[in-house]
Parts: structure tokens; sequence; C-alpha cells
């Protein structure tokens, strides 16, 4: 069978910060009180994404993975990663502060958990006024100091936090201390992995009246200490142009925004985000619409193509290096 461009039914999920603001995108089946995520491409056990479009619809990713091979994720994808998917699309609505948490690298994650570790990058979509950022320590913070604010109750007194808006953009590397504070909506590019060490949960109680548990002596394991130089990315915004937005050992991702038609000639995996406004894809006998809070995943197979913004468009587009 010939391949296309594959959408995937969304995988919505409750979290106790969730918000309404992405109920909007999926169908009512789907919506959530407090609909924290929606998990657009996903490769997670259990969380596996389902075609929604075409004679594929009813597939999971994993099945096309290991029917397609390199036809469908490219050549140095399939001898890197085989059947494993290596990356994880979210959005995510935010209205209350998310726990303080810190994810494990590759080594780590192997040893621990034999699963990938976990790289992240943010843009964020919107952000009410005031909204912020927890990145890491206030200066000159060490290892004995967090400890000890960890055995106070105190972690709130030595935690960064930042001022965001839209249209930022931040990578979190493994050991990176972080939190998405209430008002943020964000799009997530990660790799394949769901593991959380959580640090502290503003002794919050869940749906069942419990505090939820706690991850502080792995956390204290692969937290890294050192300063950050650069916490936002400086990028370029030329409208109409791709422009580098983050480039990582895992994802490069470049963002557009503009009404005017792009043309393409790929042989690799691609992955378009819409964050903005709707376009469409158009290749020699198909054409999909995109719009914001969706995904498309573009098979390697597949070439010659046009993005036509049918308003103005905002996509960033993810590559695997």
């Amino acid at each position: 069978m010939k391949l296309y461009p594959l959408k995937f039914t969304p995988i919505t999920h409750y979290r106790i910060w969730g918000g309404s603001k992405l109920n909007s995108a999926v169908p009512t089946e789907l919506q959530k009180d407090k609909l924290g995520e929606i998990w657009s491409i996903s490769g997670i056990e259990g969380n596996v994404s389902v075609v929604e479009n075409g004679e594929l619809k009813g597939k999971d990713l994993k099945e096309l993975i290991e029917e397609y091979q390199e036809r469908l994720i490219g050549k140095k994808v399939w001898e890197k990663f085989g059947t494993e998917f290596p990356l994880l699309i979210k959005f995510l609505d935010a209205a209350a502060d998310l726990s303080v948490q810190v994810h494990p690298n590759d080594q780590q994650a192997k040893e621990l958990h034999n699963s990938f570790g976990k790289s992240e990058m943010w843009y964020i979509m919107d952000a009410e006024p005031n909204s912020e950022l927890t990145i890491g320590f206030k200066k000159g913070i060490q290892k004995e100091e967090y400890q000890k604010h960890l055995k106070a109750n105190s972690l709130d007194e030595i935690l960064n936090k930042i001022p965001v808006q839209k249209g930022d953009a931040l990578y979190i590397p493994p050991g990176r201390v972080h939190a998405i504070g209430a008002g943020v909506v964000l799009a997530e590019i990660q790799q394949t992995s769901d593991i959380t060490y959580r640090i502290y949960d503003y002794n919050r109680i869940d749906k069942d009246g419990k505090k939820r548990e706690l991850h502080t002596e792995n956390a204290s394991r692969v937290i890294d200490f050192r300063p950050i130089e650069k916490i936002k990315s400086d990028y370029e915004t030329t409208e109409n142009q791709f422009n580098t937005l983050i480039e990582t050992p895992y994802f490069d991702t470049k963002i557009f925004s503009g009404d005017e038609t792009q043309e393409f000639s790929n042989n690799e995996l691609r992955i378009y985000i819409c964050t903005e406004g709707k376009g469409k894809f158009t290749f020699k006998d198909c054409e999909i619409e995109l719009k914001k809070y969706e995904s498309l995943l573009i098979p390697a197979d597949c070439s010659d193509y046009q993005m036509l913004p049918s308003e103005h468009l905002s996509v960033l587009e993810v590559v695997i290096p």
C-alpha cells in the first residue's frame, strides 16, 4: 500500500492541574473535566496512537512501523530505533501549577527503568498575564542546600521562576528541575518516555483524597545543579520561512509563521504541529487539513507536497537528526 500523511485520534488525559481549553480540539466523547494533556502522536505502551484517516484508519503506530519500517520512519530512524517510535508529541493546558519535577537521562533511565530518558522542549502557545515557569534553582544552590530545603518542605524558596509569554520556546534537558505554571498552554516535543520524578506538589490532594506520590530519592540522583546559561531559545521570526527553533540530539524543530504556500521535497519522517490558524497539506492524490492542537505525520516515503495556509498559520516542523 502507498503511504500517505497520517493523523491520529487524540489521546486525552485527565490531570489534577488540567483546564478546559483543549476540549474544543477533541470530539465530545474524548472531552474531560480537567483535560490536562492531549497526546497527539504517541508510541508509549498503553497509549499508542491510532490512525484516524484514510485506508490505514484503525491501525496503531506500532503496527505501522512493524509493517512499513523505513518507508514510514526513514532508514536512519529504523536502524537506530527499530519499532520504538522515538518521540511523543503533546499539548498541555495548565489551569493550576504542575508539580516540580525532573527527568532522567538515557543512561539513568536504562539502568532504573529499561527506558529512554526524557529530554523535552516547550513551545508556549498561550500564557495568561503574570504566568510563570519554574526552571532550575536560584544561582549558587548546591545539593546540600537542596536537601535541607527538601526536608524543611521549603523548596519554593530556592526555585527559579521566570515570566513566560506566547511564542517563548525552551529546551528542558534531563536533570533540569522544572514546572509549568498556571495559565500556560503549550506544545511539548519529547523523547518517548513517561518517566517523571515528582519533587514537590504543594501538598495537593488528588481526586481520591490522597497526596500524590513524590520520587525524591530518584530525583536526587539525577538533578543537575549546574548554573543554567540560557533558559529561553533565541530564534528568528522571519515571516513565511521555516526558522530554526531548537536543535537537540533527539529532535530538531523549526517554526513557520505566515500565509504563503510552501513547497517540500521530502525523504525523511517529518511531523507538523499546528500552534495557530489552519492550513492544508496537498500531495499527488490527497489533501489533509491541519488546525490548531493537531499534528500530522509525513512518512519518509511521501515526497513533493505543499503546505497551503488557509489563514495565518503557525506550525512547528520536527525531524529526528
